[in-house]
This record gives C-alpha cells, structure tokens and sequence, in this order.
C-alpha cells in the first residue's frame, strides 16, 4: 500500500463529535460477540491491545503477552508498582562477596494454584525447557549471564547440571553466574524466569496452557480466553499473596482499533487503557489534557530495522543514507504528538545508572547522498523499490510509514512501497527476516543498557536484521566482565556507537512515552514508571466506578 505524496488535508475531529460516534461504536462491540461480558461483569476490565500470541513463558516476548504471563506465573522476583523488582516466590536471596552466586530461599506458602507447593525443581525444570535448543526461545540469550548457559543453549554442552543453577532442596535455588550482574534480581522479575508445574507439563504438553488445564503460581488463575474477545482472570485463592490482589477478576481485552478503545473507554466500557498506540493521532492535543490520561517518558524506543542480508541494505553506506535523512522532530510533532523524544540512541539517554549513549547520526542530506552515488545509486537511479513494513495495528504506524517514505522519495529519489500486515503476521515476516525495513520497537526488560544492545548480538533470538558481527559481540561480552560500571558504560557505548553510528544496522526514531486512560478518582496501584510494569494484582477501587455502580461496589476495593 503505497501513501500520496502530498495528501489532502481533511478537517480534524474533536472530542465532541467523536464522543457522538462512541456510543455505538462501544454499543456494537459489547452487543456484539461480547454480549455475555455484561452480564457477567469483571471488577477490572483492561484494554490490552493486539491479541495475546501465547501465554507460555519460553515463547512470548510481546509486552501485551507478558502482561498475562506475570499475572498467571510469579517468578523469584516480581515488580511492585513502581516497576521495582521485590520478592517474589522467593524471600530476598544472598549474594557471595564476589557477586558471581545468589542463593534464593523459597517462602514456605509459595503453591501452584493447584495447591502443590512451589519448589526449586519447577524452576530447574523450567529454565532447562528455555534453554534446550528446539524450544527456541526469542530471549535465550537472557539466561546467557548464567554459568554455562550459553554452552547449553548453543549445543555445546548437553548436560544441564554442568549450567549454574542448583536445587540443593525443594525450598532453595542457588544460581552461579559467569560475571557480576547489577541488575540481577531485576533480571529474575521478568516473564523468561517463571516458573511452570512439572508434572502438568508431563502430562498435558502443549495443552498445559490451555483454560482448564493450566497450573500457574501467579496472582491470577486463566479462567477463559476466547479469542477476539477476552480473557477472563481470577484471583487465585492459592496465591502466597492473595490477602492483597484487591480485584476478583480481570477482563482482558484485545482490541487494537483506537476509535473502538478509546469509544469503549470514553463510555465506561472499560476502565484501564494502556497502550500508546491506541490513541487516534487526530485526537492526541485533546485527549491529554484530559484528567484520564496519564504519560511519563520510559526506557522504550520506536525503530527501524533494515535487513542485512538483502541487497542493497546489506551495504553501511545505504543504512547510513536512509538514515541520514530522516526528520525526527517532524514524526514526533506531525504524527505522534504525546511529547515523544527524537531519537539518536538505541538505548535512552540515562537508562541504568545515567548511561549517556553515543550522539547517533543527525540528518545531513548532503552526506547521504553521497553515500547513495558511492553505493552506486546516485539520486536514486537504479536503486530497487523499497519495501517498508509495518503493521496494520496502529495508525500512528501508517503515518509515520508515510512521512518515511516522503522523506527517502523527496531527499534521496527512492521509490517506496508501503506494506501493511496484521500484526502477528508481521512479527512472523520479521521473525523470517522476510522484509527489507520494517518499523521495530523495543521496551526494556530491566533498567539498563544491556536491555537494548543484547538484541543485537549474532545469537539473539531478537536480531532480526540478518547482521552479525563478532567485534559487536566482543564488546558485548567485554563490557558484561567489567566490574567497573564507568569503564562498562564505556565499552557498551562502543558497542552502540557501531550499532548505529557505522554499521547502522538499525534508526532510531524516538523515545517513547508510556500513556495510561484510567480515573484517578477511582482506580488505584497504576504508576508510570522507567519499564512501563503495571502488575494487575496491585490496582483496586478506591470508589465503585460508574461502570459497576448498578451493579454493586466490586470486590477490589
């Protein structure tokens, strides 16, 4: 699908005449194939965005997947409110004097929701299933900071106990690592290092993840997941910590429309919205101002990926050109338009302990077209059509798309063809590295700068462009066996400064802000926060929302 070059301008809606539109919008959708969902009313019902892929740890690394994942399984650690990691299954584990071995002494009430007693085998069991190979897992390169995990993972080794993750007894896990990490117990919160029930998984395969048939350990029980409609949670009675998940259950909503979101929650069809995306671009100058709509800057950057390993994007000098054109500031005030920052950086400004990344590269038309006449396409004469993909989730993403193809067309003389996908498609497309530039973002995992500049490494399940590099990768593990954090920060910015600076395998684009539609006066435990966490099990009611109020005061309060 190929944009117009100039488009007619069309005149804006306001909120009034989209609030005229809303009714019948959020009255079709509720009416339609989730009638049931008012009669039988969740205490919180929350707008997730695209449809959860899966709700297997070892196979999810989408944010609207992981939301489910860490509301179903609790690991060691899990992140409170502010986007901390605290304990979890675990009480708070010891650290040797070197740094290199946690031990992590499991609460005596920790149980599967099942009633069986969480123990240091679920997660031997689950950690060795991540790392066997023919999982192939996205994020295996995550446990590579363990002893011997990377050995394991790679083939290199093929016996489990040799990795450094021990279960002296039931109730312990003690974990050797190859180098000091800062951020470990941060690292042991995310969805990769939840546990699963052994002998569920022995028994049922595949079909453990199913509703009936799942065993989890988490705040909440999956009740139902019908697709294209909801997943309905429930508190789990056998939680250690069930006293305080305030909200009885939880509707899970996939829809990724922003006219219908925003409709639906605009009509108190819902009551929590927490996607950016989901904001209809026309609407963002009005909508925050409103006293339901929350934003804060977090570790979290929209990109683009080009393939390569497929001419001509497998030569620096047209990365660099395509680059170097590009009119960030025009995205963030033209298509955008939440307070995004332009960015020059993979990774933002200050993630970690104030990591101050390398200043990236400016446009300068100029410059690129040079590159492009040296890479033997000067103004763009013989060079092929570009193929930019994205997917057809967002709007946001159709119009940054446009502006792209403008700017490489207008300053470089490039025919551009605009492809569209649904969204799991696209990932798979990306995946297959099945495209040429496609629109990528990235949320950090944990508060650092390894959270970005892992992506990149050869083995990285979460490469996806096809490039390798072993001098990208020396510095990686370089930087990972230095105990001086100055002297890490240095070698990290090396590694990005290749990263994007002179291989540019990836543009930077600009820096997300987190946005949150919720009433302040009733919904309680959301904060904005560095890694965009908001863990279900911590909202409740401060007061009965209209949405529930003819039917009762809910149980979250």
């Amino acid at each position: 699908m190929v944009g117009l070059e100039n488009p007619i301008p069309m005149p804006r809606p306001t909120l009034s005449t989209f609030l005229r539109s809303a009714v019948c919008l959020a009255g079709a959708f509720l009416l339609g194939s989730c009638g049931d969902r008012l009669k039988s009313q969740a205490d919180l019902v929350f707008i997730n965005g695209a449809e959860v892929g899966s709700i297997d740890p070892s196979q999810v690394s989408a944010q609207v997947d992981g939301r489910v994942v860490t509301s179903l399984f609790e690991g060691l650690m899990r992140y409170n409110v502010q986007g901390r990691a605290e304990p979890g299954v675990s009480l708070e584990p010891t650290v040797s004097q070197d740094g290199l071995t946690y031990t992590f002494p499991f609460r005596a009430d920790a149980k599967w929701s099942n009633g069986d007693t969480v123990t240091s085998q679920d997660f031997l069991f689950a950690w060795q299933r991540f790392l066997l190979p023919e999982t192939a897992a996205d994020y295996h390169n995550i446990f590579y900071c363990i002893k011997n995990a990377e050995a394991f993972n790679t083939g290199k080794l093929t016996d489990f106990s040799q990795v450094g993750v021990k279960a002296p007894d039931p109730k312990t896990l003690v974990v050797t690592l190859e180098n000091p990490v800062p951020y470990f117990k941060d690292l042991v919160a995310f969805m990769a290092f939840c546990p699963i029930h052994v002998p569920t998984w022995k028994a049922k395969g595949a079909a453990y993840f199913k509703p009936g048939q799942l065993v989890g350990n988490g705040p909440y029980q999956l009740k139902e997941w019908r697709l294209n409609d909801r997943i309905r949670l429930e508190r789990s009675p056998t939680y250690w910590d069930a006293a305080n998940v305030k909200m009885a259950s939880v509707d899970v909503l996939p829809i990724d429309n922003p006219s219908t979101a925003v409709n639906l929650f605009l009509t108190d069809g819902s009551d929590l919205l927490m996607d950016k995306g989901l904001i209809p671009n026309a609407l963002a100058d009005e909508l925050s101002k409103k006293n339901y709509f929350h934003h804060k800057p977090f570790l979290a950057t929209w990109f683009i990926r080009f393939n390569a390993k497929h001419p001509p994007y497998s030569d620096p000098r047209v990365r660099k050109a395509l680059t170097l054109v590009l009119d960030r500031e025009r995205i963030v005030t033209a298509v955008t338009r939440l307070g995004e920052v332009p960015a020059f950086s993979i990774t933002p400004p200050g993630t970690g302990d104030n990591y101050q990344p390398p200043a990236g590269l400016h446009p300068d038309i100029a410059e690129a077209k040079k590159l492009l006449a040296e890479a033997g396409f000067p103004d763009g004469r013989g060079f092929p059509v570009l193929n930019f993909l994205y997917p057809s989730k967002f709007p946001t993403d159709h119009g940054i798309a446009v502006e792209l193809m403008n700017m490489w067309q207008k300053n470089l003389g490039i025919t551009v063809a605009l492809s569209s996908e649904e969204y799991k498609t696209y990932l798979d497309s990306q995946k297959k590295e099945d495209y040429d530039v496609c629109r990528s973002s990235w949320v950090g995992d944990y508060n650092d700068p390894n959270t970005f500049l892992d992506m990149f490494l050869a083995n990285s399940g979460n490469n996806r462009t096809g490039w390798a590099s072993p001098a990208y990768d020396a510095l990686i593990t370089q930087a990972a066996k230095e105990a001086d954090a100055a002297k890490r920060y240095g070698i990290l910015k090396q590694a990005e400064t290749q990263l994007i600076e002179t291989e540019c395998v990836v543009a930077p684009v600009y820096h997300y802000v987190g946005v949150q539609f919720y009433q302040p006066d009733f919904l309680g435990g959301v904060e904005a926060n560095l890694i965009d966490e908001h863990p279900l099990r911590c909202m409740f009611w401060k007061q009965t929302p209209p949405r529930l109020q003819k039917a009762g005061a809910p149980s979250g309060r």
